[in-house]
């Protein structure tokens, strides 16, 4: 065959359609021959002469052309497939010839068995190398998208096992050979490369969710193997990721989009999948899922807002696209972490550096996959322990809050790792002793978590003490007998390096007396040791002689050097602390001693501690504010070094009056005699308060709206809200205001000041106490009833109630989303132990509308009342919280439904003049609208009102006035109610674009003939008539506010902004018709009248861009 370009033509395609016939017929005995047929071909494509070929005469290329085209036109045996694909990489081929050979290859994929795919594709790639790269890799990327969705509804399915085509590992590995086999191509051939990302992103126009599939991301991870591409493809699914989230965002928050988009799966499930399927050894894929994940949590963590703060929420309310992209980002990390152990190097490095380098930002969500990465494998990690360790070395720089995140994250390596905890405690003394005030208060914070966590011989059981452990310690608690003996000596060679903080700042102090309480409740043995540590700190400010007036020694707590004057010992904080341990240690240790004889030197500390709380609190009830130097001619002013040592002492005395009020209401059990103390303790409280805040106030200095936190515990405030709520007075006004206060710090920081302040499960249970007593009081004692009988300073407490509920509603949604039931649970008084079986049957619907009809009483009581008594304050509260409760009812339901009549009704019926309600109230109308249906027709009602009331722009012209809602009235019409339309009418005209962004992707993307496609659009006429429905009703909503007098400013430029997008949607629609009508017929008649009704509104500037660009589109067509 070398002499085969000598052979004569017709000899050539004689022996081309001997090959061609046994190919057809299947008569090959084996696929060795097959190696001629190239040199035929390629022979015969170089005959210039004409020759004989069926019934015409054709020159050799032409012939050429002609046996190919009848050879990929007949039946290929599937065991020939792969060599007859292999032999065209040895024909001079033309792009059309290269199309027929891969058209006729992907069509038998289907009829293959899986393990010949791979090399199948191989011989593809090699050929696409002569052109029809994008048909090669459609047609694979098509194949295996199909294959793994069928395999998925396989699995899903409720199908016999037995129906299952491909086994689930075959599946990935024959995937992974292919993706390495393109990969592979890639690097030889970078056209190929181009061609992927091209045909991924313009697949993505209309659609994030087209041509991405768990094969074609997994193909494109392993992509970014090769640096040219890296950037362009991490980005591409940077991009896809966020615009899926975004979609899904714009679906949940829309009924009408809802209704018209089918639910599919997003980008953010598929990735996970490929991180699940690259345990089948897709090692190549492992080095971008890391990227990615990073990429993820740097771009869209949580930002640095502008006073300092740090926007962060909580897991259960990242509803933000950013917020989901950087959890996809963390839950990659995690995943690949748990799959890949030859990754999980890296990824704690990459981790710990961030924690370490970027210290001013904020890394919360780093510190957090920390947390679970430790917590899957500790034992895992300590082949990593070296990199934990060169962290430590960091701490004295990093801020205290990082050093504590930190610190709790890598605490269950510290139980197994001897070498790391040892490396801490170095690390920790040296901070101890540091210039920096922070890093000392990092050693403190350090040495603490260290106590809570290593228990010693004897302490009591997670269960029998107030809290369990975290759940990171549960995991791994591999404490011998022996080890438990020796973190008693651990143990208190670190209390004795606390001991010395005892001499150092303020804050150092305070740092100690927060952690003490969890410390005895983690490790009840170490008891003695920190009681006998506050005994003797506590000595020094004492005055034991019983008859001395004030019992405590402030000057001692007060540091002066020269002009500057400091608080030196935070003795408030000090008692707070031996009031919640000594109370703690009264009702979990001393039960479980008795009937036991202990040396009385343990039970020493306690009477002790007992007797002088009990002598602080008598003689300071005794004690008038002149013994202390704080009565009303004392100066405050913050400008003298006396003014500023009396407000320091102020602050203290108030503080102690607090502890105090608690401890007395702790040992009272009810007694008369306690509560006059409790009384007495409150009025010194409340006089030093009063002589603060009237000093501030005529001082006008910012401290004058400014309170300190309050030192009683969220637990107790709970308490005495149950107890004071029968008559109303000064201390029920202010222990509201510290419920107010708790709840407050809860919604800024997510956990409370005090005691089990960290503890989540207590503070739920608290709130649940704290609203079932304010739910009653707000009520049983209106605020009218309230007002009308004494008129005080300040808001009644019926308000404040009204404000706690507000604010504890919005911070359970926030903190405590999987608990609402529960938590609602909780409030129904009715509630009955013999009830609860039939009571979980209740839904959070049925509960959230049955406390939604109370609120719903009091605000029509106070639309009742008179414009003059209307309560502006009360009404804006009311509808929040019902804003807030409403987002817990099912779109579905009746009660929602029932709820949007009675916003419309109330909307309708009711006129107020103050503008602040009526854009709450409107704000409430569309959130539940647009959760049932579109708002369009509501919002051309409200226009027609709008109209009504402000006239026509043509004074000549005289409007009728419609009414449809009392709300909107002369005083509300504009800028309110104006603004609130037009901003509702611009989110429904995104909507709109959305949906023709969508539709104009899927027509780009359709490559069908003629009659496919025009059966394709079909399912597109519902979307198509909805929009223009949409667009309708918007053009004469947009024409009542063009014809009305709206006063010139922000309504006009809200106005003007919004009929531009109006006519940029508009444009866009006439586009995608035009696109559409060569294969569908035309136009349809209600989108002519559409564009009619368009020129009907009276706005110049606006109606010329429209029509500037439908010269444009024509020009174009």
């Amino acid at each position: 065959m070398l002499e085969a370009h000598h052979f004569p033509g017709p000899l050539l395609v004689e022996l081309a359609n001997e090959f061609i016939s046994a190919v057809r017929e299947g008569s090959l005995v084996n696929g060795k021959s097959l190696e001629l047929l190239p040199i035929i071909l390629t022979a015969l494509a170089t005959k210039k002469e004409n020759l004989a070929y069926g019934k015409g005469v054709l020159s050799g290329e032409e012939c050429k052309k002609q046996l190919i085209n009848t050879l990929c036109s007949g039946r290929w045996d599937q065991q020939y497939v792969i060599q007859l694909t292999s032999m065209f990489k040895d024909v001079p081929l033309t792009a059309e010839e290269v199309e027929f050979v891969v058209e006729k290859a992907l069509s038998m994929f289907s009829k293959m068995n899986l393990q010949e795919i791979p090399p199948l594709v191989y011989q593809l790639l090699v050929l696409s190398s002569k052109g029809s790269r994008k048909s090669v890799l459609e047609g694979i990327i098509a194949f295996f998208s199909a294959l793994d969705k069928q395999h998925n509804e396989e699995q899903s399915g409720d199908e016999l096992l037995d129906v299952v085509t491909v086994p689930s590992g075959e599946l990935r590995h024959v995937e992974g050979t292919i993706i390495l086999h393109i990969v592979f191509a890639i690097k030889l051939d970078y056209e190929l490369g181009r061609e992927l990302v091209k045909h991924l992103k313009v697949g993505q126009q209309g659609d994030s969710n087209n041509n991405l599939s768990p094969f074609s991301i997994a193909l494109l991870l392993s992509v970014t193997r090769i640096q040219r591409f890296q950037d362009q493809v991490l980005d591409l699914l940077k991009t896809s990721v966020v615009k899926s989230f975004k979609d899904l965002q714009l679906l949940q928050g829309s009924k009408f989009l809802q209704n018209l988009v089918p639910h599919r799966s997003y980008v953010s499930t598929m990735i996970l999948e490929v991180v699940k399927n690259s345990v089948h050894s897709w090692d190549h894929v492992t080095q971008g899922l890391v990227e990615l994940g990073f990429i993820l949590m740097d771009s869209y963590g949580p930002k640095k807002v502008l006073d300092g703060k740090t926007i962060e929420t909580s897991p259960s309310l990242s509803r933000m696209p950013n917020q989901h992209a950087c959890k996809l980002g963390a839950n990659i990390l995690l995943e690949t972490f748990k799959i890949h152990e030859m990754i999980r190097q890296e990824i704690l490095e990459q981790v710990l550096n961030r924690v370490v380098t970027r210290a001013s930002s904020p890394i919360s969500h780093f510190l957090d996959l920390l947390s679970n990465i430790v917590m899957y494998a500790p034992l895992v990690l300590q082949s990593c322990s070296s990199k934990v360790t060169e962290a430590f070395d960091y701490l004295s720089f990093l801020p205290l809050r990082t050093v504590q995140r930190l610190l709790k994250a890598v605490q269950p390596l510290l139980k197994v790792s001897m070498s790391m905890r040892d490396c801490l405690i170095l690390v920790l003394r040296k901070a101890m002793f540091a210039n920096q005030l922070d890093a000392r208060k990092s050693a403190v914070a350090g040495f603490l978590l260290l106590l809570k966590n290593f228990k010693v011989l004897g302490s009591l059981s997670s269960s029998q003490c107030s809290q369990s452990l975290s759940v990171s310690q549960v995991h791994v608690d591999v404490h011998s007998h022996y080890n438990s003996v020796a973190n008693e000596t651990f143990c208190l060679e670190i209390m004795d390096s606390l001991r010395r903080c005892l001499s150092q700042q303020a804050d150092v102090r305070l740092m100690l007396y927060e952690g003490f309480y969890d410390v005895l409740r983690r490790n009840s043995q170490l008891a003695n040791s920190v009681m006998q540590t506050l005994l003797s700190q506590l000595k020094q400010f004492y005055e034991p002689k019983p008859d001395l007036l004030p019992p405590l020694k402030l000057e001692a707590c007060i540091l002066t050097q020269g002009d500057k004057i400091s608080l030196q010992e935070p003795l408030d904080y000090l008692l707070c602390c031996i009031q919640h341990c000594l109370a703690w240690y009264k009702n979990t240790v001393i039960p479980l001693q008795q009937g036991e004889e202990e040396e009385e030197e343990e039970e020493a500390f306690y009477k002790d501690l007992d007797d002088i709380l009990e002598s602080i609190t008598n003689r300071m009830i005794k004690s008038e504010l002149e013994d202390f130097e704080l009565d009303k001619s004392a100066d405050f002013s913050q400008s003298t070094s006396i003014g500023i040592k009396n407000n320091i002492c102020a602050f203290l005395v108030m503080g102690v009056c607090e502890v105090l009020i608690e401890y007395n209401f702790s040992i009272s059990s009810f007694s008369k005699n306690r509560f006059e103390d409790i009384l007495s303790l409150f009025m010194c409280y409340k006089k030093l308060s009063d002589i603060l805040n009237e000093k501030a106030g005529k001082a006008k200095t910012k401290t004058a709206n400014k309170t300190n936190d309050s030192l009683l515990s969220m637990k107790f405030v709970s308490s005495l809200l149950t107890a004071l709520f029968r008559s109303s007075n000064e201390f029920m006004r202010y222990a509201v205001n510290v419920a107010l206060q708790k709840v407050q710090q809860l919604k800024e920081t997510g956990h409370v000041s005090g005691p089990d302040g960290q503890n989540p499960d207590k503070i739920f249970q608290n709130l649940c106490d704290i609203t079932r007593v304010l739910l009653w009081r707000y009520t049983s004692i209106p605020t009218s009833v309230e007002e009308s009988g004494k008129k005080e300073k300040g808001k009644s407490i019926s308000l404040l109630c009204l404000e706690g509920l507000q604010k504890i509603f919005s911070a359970v949604q926030q903190f405590y989303q999987p608990k609402i039931q529960q938590f609602l649970r909780a409030l129904d008084v009715t509630d009955k132990e013999g009830e609860e079986r039939e009571d979980a049957d209740v839904s959070v619907t049925q509960r959230t509308a049955f406390q939604i009809r109370q609120f719903q009483r009091s605000l029509l009581n106070l639309l009742s009342s008179q414009e003059e008594d209307f309560n502006s304050k009360e009404a804006l509260l009311l509808v929040t919280v019902l804003t807030s409760l409403s987002k817990l009812l099912e779109p579905s339901s009746p009660q929602f439904v029932q709820m949007l009549s009675w916003t419309s009704k109330i909307c309708k019926e009711n006129s107020r003049e103050d503008a602040l309600f009526c854009k709450s109230l409107m704000n409430l109308l569309f959130s539940l609208h647009v959760s049932y249906k579109s708002p369009v027709i509501l919002l051309r009602d409200l226009s027609q009102d709008i109209h009504g009331h402000l006239g026509d722009i043509d004074q000549d012209v005289e409007v009728e006035k419609t009414n449809h809602f009392a709300i909107v009235n002369l005083r509300t019409a504009a800028p309110t109610v104006c603004l609130l339309v037009l901003s509702q009418a611009e989110k429904v005209l995104e909507e709109v674009d959305w949906l023709i962004t969508k539709l104009k992707g899927q027509v780009s993307q359709e490559t069908l003939s003629e009659e496919a496609s025009s059966q394709a659009t079909l399912p597109n006429q519902p979307v198509e008539k909805a929009i223009i429905m949409q667009l309708g009703t918007l053009l004469t909503f947009f024409h009542e506010l063009v014809q009305t007098a709206l006063p010139s400013g922000s309504c006009v430029d809200t106005l003007l902004k919004d009929l531009c997008k109006m006519y940029t949607t508009l444009t866009a629609l006439v586009r995608y018709y035009l696109q559409v009508c060569q294969s569908s017929g035309g136009i349809p008649k209600n989108m002519e009248k559409l564009v009619r009704d368009s020129e009907a509104v009276p706005n110049r500037s606006s109606r010329k861009d429209f029509l500037h660009a439908q010269g444009t589109i024509d020009h174009l067509n």
